[in-house]
């Protein structure tokens, strides 16, 4: 074999070498659901299982037992592995996006929100925080972007006071993951204050879901 051969044949294997590490890293961050799995796509499967008459409980956003057993009876009237699994084949069944749950946020952007309004809460209470963002961005009441949310003008005080630019905590990017991966501590909160800071009456009339550490979460 010449040396050009012998070159070829190099960048030949390297081209095909790296192929296959982009093609793992993609298998690598498809999503996955099944049961214990929760958040906003484990909705949007228990609603297409609904519209189709295969689920018929509450849309919670939960994959127990009821969802597995509905996934399943989809599965095998589609051909697919009854396993009661939503891996890839599964979801494109169902027209729902299987690319990386974290693809479509910012993982430090939420964190460094998260450290600025939480610091020092409990973690349940962090993660609580990052979620109401999330909820935000759902809400028609509210940008649909990770960014508009945090940034909309007047929404987060840290945001004017400082505090945003401040070293984020380590707790913080965990509680983002979280809060991405869909825990919702605050369950569905959309709004949240410190009642011993709170200088808006409007706030107070918010109907009160939940409290975590020194954080009122309202609806």
């Amino acid at each position: 074999m010449t040396s050009r051969k012998k070159i070829c044949y190099s960048v030949g294997i390297l081209i095909l070498l790296n192929i296959l590490v982009i093609l793992l890293v993609q298998h690598a961050n498809a999503a996955v659901y099944k049961q214990g799995s929760t958040g906003s796509t484990v909705r949007e499967i228990q609603q297409k299982l609904t519209n189709w008459g295969y689920y018929n409980y509450t849309i919670d956003g939960i994959y127990g037992s009821r969802t597995v057993t509905a996934v399943k009876k989809f599965q095998q009237n589609n051909g697919l592995t009854a396993d009661g699994i939503c891996g890839a084949a599964t979801l494109k069944a169902m027209g729902i996006s299987s690319g990386s749950s974290q693809s479509s946020v910012d993982v430090n952007l939420l964190a460094r929100l998260i450290s600025a309004e939480a610091r020092g809460e409990p973690y349940t209470g962090q993660v609580a925080v990052g979620a109401v963002v999330l909820n935000r961005m759902e809400h028609p009441s509210f940008p649909n972007t990770l960014s508009g949310v945090i940034y909309q003008s007047g929404a987060f005080t840290c945001i004017t006071d400082g505090q945003f630019n401040q070293p984020v905590a380590d707790s913080a990017y965990r509680a983002a993951r979280d809060a991405i991966n869909g825990w919702d501590p605050s369950g569905g909160a959309i709004y949240y204050f410190n009642p011993n800071t709170a200088t808006s009456s409007w706030i107070w009339s918010r109907p009160l879901i939940c409290i975590i550490g020194k954080h009122r979460f309202c609806a």
